[in-house]
């Protein structure tokens, strides 16, 4: 447990004791990098902040958005007694010991106090319960912060009693700005150092959205760029590098590296080489390509290269994008190269795209004519006088499920969209679609 007061000046341990991360932690709202949707004018957080509010707040969002910082900042703004517990570690003694401190400080002397539970998901329900009587009574400000979806891993009762506020991932600007920030700014680097274009390019693609380890892999380059002298120094991308031990991947995610990486992935994926695959989603995972868009590509491409060949791909692309949003990475990274080997192994077929992209040229062009009579909706009073409905077979009525007659408008009763493959599971539709299309013409 640590337990911090932030007073009038604003006591702070040993400057270049800490690390870069937390020294350069903001001191105000309006020094926050990122997560505009929660500190623009107006918005509930700022509200809570401004009128000095009670508060009970969950911060739901990925590592190194800034969930400690707001925290840390909430408490330093409004003047409360700052306690920090991490759910790793801490049980009810400890939850019960902070509220009854913070009783008896606000008893004695007016001090309020503001208690950050990091990790609040890994309480168990008993320990959630132990912060409801503090949260009802408002003995205590809770913040609670989480990694994991609140829904899922908060008691409902204290759940119901708070603010629910979803942090976001930093973008390339936000960590940029954050960066830029620690190298002039007296509690970090102090103008000591520069950063080339190309090193702070890397810099940014490992850390992938997270504040907090860009600052930290900053730290580490700075160590291995060589001794402070009379004039800055200079690190590059193979001080961060060498610091991180990551290799530069020279990849744009706005440029041609892009185009060309993800379509080597999907042609990969589509000319059944898992291995070269693999490669290139190892390539976009390591250049911090978002992957939110590699999950999307794998689920476009379940239905166009593989479709009624193995329907199954379209759920594992599916459960992998579930996955992206659901655990986020490095760990989703497992789930993405399973979509990609079964994709790459399924039999494949394109016959799904070729069937609606026809049947859309075909509307485009103005084949659409109007909807048989009798499959018209019946049920509005008057539709029966218009012959709506009249003459429909109830397709459960006839063997096999399936009735003779025309669906298609006029004029398009002959076009055949979709023409299964011999490959996979598609092989076993052919007989049976021809069964069926004899069947609808009465053959």
């Amino acid at each position: 447990m640590s337990e911090t007061l932030f007073d009038d000046a604003g006591a702070e341990a040993a400057k270049g004791q800490e690390p870069l991360a937390v020294r350069m932690r903001p001191r105000s709202l309006d020094e926050v990098v990122g997560q505009r949707h929660l500190l623009g004018e107006g918005s509930p957080l700022r509200r809570l902040v401004e009128d000095d509010a009670p508060m009970s707040v969950f911060l739901w969002g990925p590592p190194g958005t800034g969930k400690t910082t707001l925290a840390s900042v909430v408490s330093r703004v409004t003047q409360r007694r700052f306690v920090e517990l991490s759910a790793v570690n801490a049980g009810v003694r400890d939850v019960r010991a902070v509220v009854d401190e913070a009783k008896r400080r606000m008893g004695m002397h007016g001090t309020r106090t503001l208690l950050f539970v990091d990790e609040v998901h890994r309480f168990n329900k008993t320990q959630q319960d132990a912060l409801l009587p503090a949260v009802e009574n408002r003995w205590v400000s809770f913040i609670g912060a989480t990694t994991e979806n609140p829904f899922f891993s908060v008691v409902s009762p204290l759940l119901s009693r708070s603010l629910l506020l979803s942090l976001e991932s930093l973008d390339d600007s936000d960590v940029r700005a954050l960066v830029d920030r620690a190298l002039t700014d007296e509690r970090g680097l102090d103008g000591r150092y520069t950063l080339t274009e190309e090193g702070g390019d890397h810099l940014i693609r490992l850390a992938g959205g997270d504040g907090r380890r860009s600052l930290t892999y900053l730290e580490a380059a700075a160590l291995v760029s060589g001794p402070v002298g009379a004039e800055p120094v200079e690190i590059t991308a193979d001080h961060v590098e060498r610091a991180v031990d990551r290799h530069a991947v020279r990849y744009d995610r706005s440029g041609d590296q892009h185009y060309d990486v993800i379509s080597a992935f999907i042609k990969s994926m589509r000319g059944s080489d898992p291995d070269a695959a693999l490669h290139y989603l190892a390539r976009m995972v390591e250049a911090g390509e978002d992957p939110r868009f590699i999950a999307r590509r794998l689920v476009v491409h379940a239905s166009e290269d593989v479709g009624m060949a193995d329907p199954t791909a379209l759920q594992t692309a599916v459960a992998a994008a579930q996955a992206v949003e659901l655990i986020g990475m490095p760990e989703a990274r497992i789930n993405l190269a399973q979509a990609v080997i079964h994709i790459s192994l399924a039999p494949k077929s394109n016959a799904v795209i070729t069937a609606i992209d026809e049947a859309m040229a075909d509307v485009r062009a103005g084949r659409a004519g109007p909807v048989p009579p009798h499959l018209r909706d019946g049920h509005y009073k008057g539709a029966a006088d218009l012959g709506h409905g009249k003459g429909y077979r109830y397709a459960h009525d006839y063997p096999g499920g399936v009735a003779p007659q025309q669906h298609a408008p006029e004029g398009l009763t002959e076009r055949e969209y979709y023409r299964p493959t011999q490959h996979g599971t598609e092989r076993r539709f052919t007989e049976v679609l021809q069964r069926i299309r004899n069947v609808l013409k009465g053959g």
